[in-house]
């Protein structure tokens, strides 16, 4: 009952930072994650509103995680589709009132808080195993099915996102590429993997065991 109770306050943690820190990443004006780059071109080309969109992806995405491994279906699943969203918004515009117009430091300042923190709360739930995000699951289910390491994994798919995205949104940024997106496409899986390594992983099963 103990490990059950430390993965459920690692999965909720972890999701819930995850929020707080795109709502981050959106107030600093340097480029959104490579999942929203994905998104933002597809609502180019299919002029609905955005949250309808959104909702309607991750929907298609789940059922892709139905069929491709439901082990990754749990709470931190739920918490994404439905939470996660709202607390990024609220996030993002909490921050553009307390600074309305942040100068250059500042937003650079935002972007290098909120790497190292998306790359630890993605690593506390991932580690947890109580669910993951229908984004999140394709790297897992790759790094599972082959040999390749975890990092490179979650690279690729990282810039599978962004160049779909950049060529539906016409190869031009639109404010959403910036270099916030491609230190995250290539920095993410690497920082996951240290933090799954020297955090996470050490948190659920104590130092030795891991």
């Amino acid at each position: 009952m103990k490990e059950r109770t430390r993965r459920i306050w690692m999965t909720v943690a972890g999701v819930l930072l995850s929020g707080v820190i795109v709502g981050l990443f959106k107030a600093s004006r340097l480029g959104v994650d490579p999942f929203q780059v994905l998104c933002a071109g597809l609502n180019h080309v299919i002029p609905i509103p955005f949250g309808i969109l959104y909702t309607c992806i991750n929907l298609v995405l789940l059922v892709g995680m139905f069929v491709v491994d439901r082990h990754y279906i749990g709470l931190g699943t739920l918490i994404n589709l439905f939470l996660i969203g709202y607390v990024a918004q609220y996030t993002q515009g909490l921050i553009q009132r307390l600074i309305p117009d942040p100068g250059l430091p500042v937003r650079v300042g935002m972007l290098a808080v909120a790497l190292p923190f998306l790359c630890l709360a993605s690593s506390l739930y991932f580690t947890a195993d109580l669910g993951v995000s229908t984004y999140d699951v394709w790297a897992l289910v790759l790094d599972r099915r082959t040999k390749a390491p975890f990092r490179l994994i979650r690279v690729g798919t990282d810039l599978v996102c962004v160049l779909t995205g950049f060529a539906l949104l016409g190869f031009r940024p639109r404010g959403v590429i910036g270099v916030g997106t491609i230190i995250t496409a290539f920095c993410m899986g690497p920082m996951i993997d240290l933090f799954n390594r020297r955090v996470s992983q050490p948190l659920r099963y104590g130092r030795k065991t891991s």
